[in-house]
């Protein structure tokens, strides 16, 4: 189904194509030695040729440019064996040199694609226009004096890799996917850690609008830096809906950039927008153009690991999990190695079991205390001698949950150790529940001449009153075997 937009009198179809700015993880800046650490004091990762002093040479940093090559490969792109850094003029304080080292006409990575899943549930192929590695500007902060903006180089200089897509997105909840595909693929590549809220991943949103069932496209804006994907989505729906006023009143839409302020949701004007030649490329004349060693390629192929789509194809083949659940664990790759790890440690192998106690239970706590899964006290091989305890009888679900809790909270994060300590484990013997059963049943004629008169449902209550004479520590299986015959 086609995203519509209708307005007073015509229908608009959304053409959305992102910009995707990745910070490269490396230790070093993309032509320079200085640190990229994040969080360092302002000015002090910075060095003569990050601030832009004369008589200065670039030298190309090799690992950004296989980070590069990794990304592109992931992205199903063709590699480009030659590319060339081009100059990227403009004037703004955070740009020492008065230009970016980026690469506009011969990029490295080129013609990829990914898949997503829209708003129906169909797999969408979203085309890759390039990517292409640039060098980052500094920051500005103006809160820090009444008439002063400070700016801070530390960030200036450090690699990017910035992913085109084509026009391909139709709705705010594509894009959305297609923000959240592309984050889980460079972490899981270790590319970039897709920290939105620390700058080193952010996007740029260029919007058109055009009649239902046209070819042509609209006119479209672009706004700039946003740092993450309900942010996108709310500055893709604000601006739909302005773009949709303008044509609805017999406006045109002004090509120009815009920001947008997370605060009220909406954007605003910054800039009308630039042409490829206002920038004034040209190939950089202290760089040579760059060319892959041969066999670089495929080393780097021979060193990928497994990509969130082919996890999420295995986990729903070899551990009978759901769409649902297998997307849910492999969108982050920690989770996903968190969760494998918890079914190599269980007997059983259950990971239908695992996938469950951590979506209910884990993920629940983890969320609640602002907590990823690499900060879980409960260490995954803890989760799953867990699952066996549950899986042998051992202990009931109901007391696994209190197991849980004890493991979470506490030192001890054996629940073998936890339930022998607290005397936890499950009562199976028949001939003690019956007993319990027996009493029950003895003092409580009139429920039982309900049950045995066809209100079944009270059923439910023998079983409660059973369970809780026992602490919760009887087996609910044997309890039900029982009372089912006595009341029989």
């Amino acid at each position: 189904m086609t995203y519509i937009l209708k307005g007073k009198n015509k229908e608009y179809e959304m053409n959305i194509g992102l910009e995707i700015h990745c910070q490269v993880i490396s230790d070093s800046k993309l032509f320079s030695k200085s640190s990229t650490k994040f969080g360092a004091l302002p000015n002090t990762h910075v060095s003569f040729l990050d601030s832009g002093f004369p008589g200065q040479l670039p030298v190309i940093n090799k690992f950004c440019i296989e980070q590069a090559i990794k990304t592109g490969l992931g992205l199903n792109a063709k590699i480009n064996k030659k590319s060339v850094f081009d100059r990227k003029h403009y004037f703004y304080a955070d740009l020492p040199t008065g230009y970016q080292i980026t690469q506009q006409f011969h990029p490295i990575v080129s013609d990829g694609w990914v898949e997503i899943i829209n708003e129906e549930g169909v797999s969408k192929k979203i085309r890759i226009e390039k990517l292409h590695v640039e060098q980052d500007a500094g920051k500005l902060t103006h809160d820090l004096s009444p008439t002063k903006s400070m700016v801070d180089f530390n960030r200036a200089g450090v690699a990017l890799m910035e992913i085109v897509s084509k026009p391909d997105m139709a709705s705010p909840f594509e894009a959305g996917e297609y923000i959240k595909k592309i984050r889980s693929l460079v972490r899981y590549l270790g590319t970039c850690d897709g920290n939105m809220d620390e700058g080193s991943m952010r996007c740029d949103i260029n919007i058109s609008l055009r009649e239902k069932g046209s070819d042509t496209f609209g006119t479209r804006t672009e706004t700039k830096n946003v740092n993450s994907v309900r942010f996108a989505i709310q500055a893709i729906e604000y601006e739909s809906n302005r773009q949709l006023e303008i044509l609805d009143d017999g406006g045109k839409i002004v090509q120009e950039t815009r920001l947008f302020d997370a605060n009220t949701g909406t954007t605003r004007s910054m800039r009308s927008k630039e042409n490829a030649i206002d920038y004034r490329y040209f190939p950089d004349p202290d760089i040579m153009p760059l060319i892959l060693e041969e066999g670089l390629v495929e080393r780097i192929k021979e060193s990928m690991p497994e990509l969130p789509d082919a996890k999420r194809k295995r986990f729903i083949e070899e551990y009978k999990l759901s769409d649902y659940d297998a997307d849910i664990l492999t969108a982050e790759r920690e989770v996903a190695e968190y969760f494998e790890d918890a079914v190599k440690d269980t007997q059983s192998h259950d990971g239908k079991m695992v996938a469950n106690w951590m979506q209910t239970e884990l993920f629940a706590v983890l969320n609640k205390e602002n907590k990823d899964i690499t900060e879980s006290p409960i260490p995954a091989k803890s989760l799953g001698q867990l699952i066996d305890l549950i899986k042998d009888g051992t202990i009931s679900g109901k007391i696994a949950k209190d197991v849980f809790k004890f493991m979470y909270e506490g030192d001890e994060k054996s629940p073998r150790k936890i339930v022998e300590a607290k005397g936890l484990k499950q009562v199976s013997d028949t001939g003690a529940i019956e007993k319990v059963i027996d009493d029950i049943i003895a003092s409580s004629p009139d429920n039982v001449a309900l049950y045995k008169g066809g209100k079944v449902q009270i059923f439910g209550w023998f079983v409660g009153q059973t369970l809780k004479a026992m602490k919760g520590q009887a087996n609910p299986q044997i309890v039900n075997e029982i009372l089912k015959k006595k009341l029989g």
